[in-house]
């Protein structure tokens, strides 16, 4: 599947050799990888698999020569990309990561994708040719001058990849770049990326956990172990053959195989209690920004989950952040029921960050916006101390927490070196820390292996049945992810948002 059309910029691909290569961050006992061995011939697809955690985007960001130096963490054995460590092979890698709102660096399209350029000191004349022949690669067909802020999720995604390709790499890294967007969007950006490494030719690895996405794009599968389990290598060659002969074990483990789904759990046992939050006439908008949604009447029940759904830029997150008390509507208005309220009044928006956090909890898009503390243990300390617990309640909630979400063994660990899976595990935890009546969550599974949305979506469901003499909680799930709201039996909200 390698090589160039006719008349495409010439990209020389670069090959890759690990051996025995892994990496230790320096707040962490446990290794992110290890002991790989992998060889990526020139021009090469590669679809990099594994289980949450398995260290698939530390390997990434290593090929990238981004990874840190010795003061950030400990290195064995040797990776290079064509012949050179990562770090000496400059501007031969370009990465796009998972989360399209981190990646545009400047406030206008053109300059945003000219960047990498200029850091690697290319001629200015030869920097904008590059800018339009990659925003044409990859179809973003918008004025060099629009604002990067105004560009949907599936539009930035392109943006970032436009701005890789503009340097030229001969080694194309993309880590979960479809994680959040919506299935057009989805669909947007693979089929950009075929167009891309049908004219240039490049080595391309990517990290997705949905298989089915990428197998029409990619000749190969790699996939690795975890240090807990078996690291390094696991599973290696053609997708068929990978997918046929372990397919079941590899689904076992965590890896997501199409054709063999994750548990769900069993649908509620009771029907959905009094409504806890409610708006009517809702009209909803970002920051200083303009109205995305509305008018809108929406119920948030007891013992229910309420799916809100729709494309990229449609005021989901907006919508979500407006029902937790964190934005203002911008018309209409959002009350609480006095069983959630109490004496804080019916305005969650004027409540104070201290009553919100037994009344409304929320996950956010991006669990690094999240993150306070030094450690796990303490992220999960910090609203439970918030609220004047004993220090016995804070531990027994912290340790049930690290248990139940598979993160004991990271409870000492910085947050900022999880995986991008084990930080949204993080963020759930955290808030689920608190107790609240009512959750807002935002793609709360992004970036989990099989194993471990099947282990958050039982606890959610578990949250909506109610425990013991605990009453269901009312949950509200914003998500791209059809299986989730299937799972959970979720009345759906589905937002239009503007034709594309």
């Amino acid at each position: 599947m390698s090589g160039t059309t006719p008349g495409a910029a010439a990209v020389p691909p670069a090959a890759v050799e690990a051996v025995g290569w892994g990496w230790r961050y320096a707040t962490r006992r446990r290794w992110a990888a290890r002991g790989v061995d992998l060889r990526i011939g020139a021009g090469e697809r590669v679809l990099l698999l594994g289980a949450s955690g398995s260290g698939k985007s530390t390997l990434l960001h290593a090929l990238a020569g981004v990874l840190g130096g010795d003061d950030e963490g400990e290195q064995t054995g040797s990776l290079r990309v064509d012949g050179r460590a990562p770090s000496a092979a400059r501007g031969r890698a370009g990465l796009v990561q998972q989360d399209p709102d981190a990646q545009a660096v400047l406030a206008r399209v053109g300059d945003d994708v000219a960047f990498g350029c200029e850091n690697l000191g290319v001629p200015r004349g030869e920097i904008w040719p590059r800018v339009r022949q990659a925003l044409d690669l990859v179809g973003l067909d918008v004025p060099l001058d629009r604002s990067t802020s105004a560009l949907s999720g599936g539009q930035k995604q392109r943006l970032a990849l436009a701005g890789a390709l503009a340097m030229r790499p001969g080694l194309l890294l993309l880590d979960e770049p479809t994680a959040n967007l919506d299935p057009a969007g989805v669909a947007e950006v693979r089929d950009a990326v075929g167009r891309v490494l049908d004219r240039t030719g490049a080595t391309f690895v990517v990290v997705e956990h949905r298989v089915d996405v990428w197998l029409p794009v990619v000749d190969r599968i790699v996939v690795l172990g975890s240090d807990d389990d078996e690291p390094g290598v696991i599973a290696d060659g053609r997708p068929a053959d990978v997918l046929g002969a372990q397919g079941r074990s590899l689904a076992a483990r965590g890896v997501w195989v199409p054709g063999i789904p994750p548990r769900h759990p069993a649908p509620p046992a009771a029907v959905p209690g009094p409504v806890l939050v409610s708006a009517r006439g809702l009209e909803v908008a970002r920051v200083r920004g303009r109205v995305v949604a509305g008018p809108l009447g929406v119920d948030v029940r007891a013992g229910e989950v309420l799916g809100v759904t729709g494309p990229n830029g449609a005021g989901k997150s907006t919508l979500g952040r407006t029902l937790a008390g964190l934005l203002p509507p911008a018309g209409g208005e959002v009350r609480a029921a006095a069983a959630v309220a109490g004496d804080a009044g019916p305005t969650p928006v004027r409540w104070t960050s201290r009553q919100l956090l037994t009344r409304i909890g929320t996950v956010l898009q991006s669990p690094e916006h999240q993150l306070l503390a030094a450690t796990v243990r303490r992220e999960l300390e910090v609203g439970p101390r918030a609220l004047g617990l004993p220090e016995t309640e804070v531990a027994g909630r912290v340790g049930d927490l690290l248990d139940r979400l598979r993160l004991s063994a990271l409870a000492e660990a910085n947050p900022h070196t999880l995986s991008g899976g084990e930080k949204r595990r993080l963020t759930v935890a955290a808030m689920l820390a608190t107790r609240p009546r009512v959750m807002v969550l935002d793609e709360p599974t992004f970036g989990q292996d099989a194993r471990t949305w099947a282990e958050l979506v039982a606890i959610i469901a578990a949250l909506r049945d109610g425990e013991g003499e605990a009453p269901g909680a009312a949950i509200v799930a914003i998500t791209h992810d059809a299986d989730v709201l299937q799972a959970l039996h979720a009345r759906r909200l589905d937002l239009p948002g503007r034709a594309r």
